[in-house]
């Protein structure tokens, strides 16, 4: 009797927050919005099932979500398998034609099918794509010093609002095409934050391995304005890894999206604590 009763509880609990998710729901119905999925919540199948789970329920409440991958350390982990070696400038590296080549390999088959399967098992539509397919990126090179390591300077919106009307999820690996035909690798948060200025998106997310963007104290901050980032960074509270995070945020709030949050990608069903509740998750930042 009493274990029935701790389950009406359940299912009472689980009854509410579906109905004070309503007015949520509503606000995102046709909205567009990008997720940077990365971290150690890729190398995890439990978490990547949750991922994919939650983005199928974004696409079936009206959502037209896109996601944009990383893989780092797969891509590592294949160049040490290969034997290929790295030559680092400045901390960066040097993307050659060899480590390009292990790099589409790793991004546009490996992980980005890993993803595409997880949401197709989830019931969703996933359809996989690099920048390069229907040149949805053409890039320009980010540094000589780099080699194949491009920055997106043309985006082509017109092939992902063909699969919102089809509903279908893409799923993107960050290649892009070069000007002459070259293929570059770009960085996920990066990529991310182009297609979803290009978008004008409703909202990026970028999933990472912290909580969000942390005061001086180390406390999460919530909310956050453009002015407040570019302070915090000044003042050395914002550095390390969160910088070009923060960086990737300001300039897709400049390109018209509306809010940038950054937030724990580890954390379960962090998305859907982002969109449909009222308490939301990590840090949230948009214009002053």
């Amino acid at each position: 009797m009493k274990k029935q009763t701790a389950m009406n509880r359940d299912w009472i609990a689980t009854a509410r927050t579906l109905s004070e998710a309503l007015p949520y729901l509503q606000r995102y119905e046709g909205a567009i919005v990008v997720v940077k999925f990365g971290g150690h919540a890729m190398g995890d199948d439990e978490a990547m099932q949750t991922f994919a789970r939650d983005i199928v329920l974004m696409r079936q409440v009206g959502v037209n979500p896109v996601i944009v991958h990383g893989g780092g350390p797969m891509i590592n982990d294949m160049l040490d398998r290969l034997g290929v070696k790295s030559d680092f400038v400045r901390g960066k590296r040097v993307t050659d034609a060899a480590t390009v080549e292990v790099v589409e390999m790793v991004l546009s088959g490996r992980v980005n099918k890993a993803i595409v399967q997880a949401i197709n098992e989830q019931g969703g539509k996933g359809v996989g794509l690099s920048g390069k397919d229907a040149g949805l990126m053409i890039c320009d090179q980010t540094d000589p010093d780099l080699g194949f390591v491009g920055t997106p300077a043309e985006i082509d919106t017109g092939i992902l609002h063909s699969m919102f009307r089809s509903d279908i999820i893409p799923v993107i690996a960050p290649l892009g095409m070069g000007r002459n035909g070259e293929t570059f690798n770009i960085n996920g948060d990066t990529a991310a934050g182009a297609i979803a200025g290009a978008l004008k998106a409703d909202r990026l997310l970028l999933l990472t391995d912290v909580a969000g963007v942390k005061d001086a104290e180390g406390n999460v901050v919530t909310e956050l304005s453009d002015v407040q980032i570019r302070e915090m960074t000044e003042q050395g509270v914002i550095a390390g890894g969160m910088i070009p995070k923060t960086e990737t945020a300001l300039d897709a709030i400049a390109r018209g999206v509306r809010a940038v949050v950054i937030l724990d990608g580890r954390a379960p069903n962090a998305v859907l604590l982002e969109l449909f509740t009222e308490h939301g998750a990590g840090s949230m930042i948009r214009a002053g």
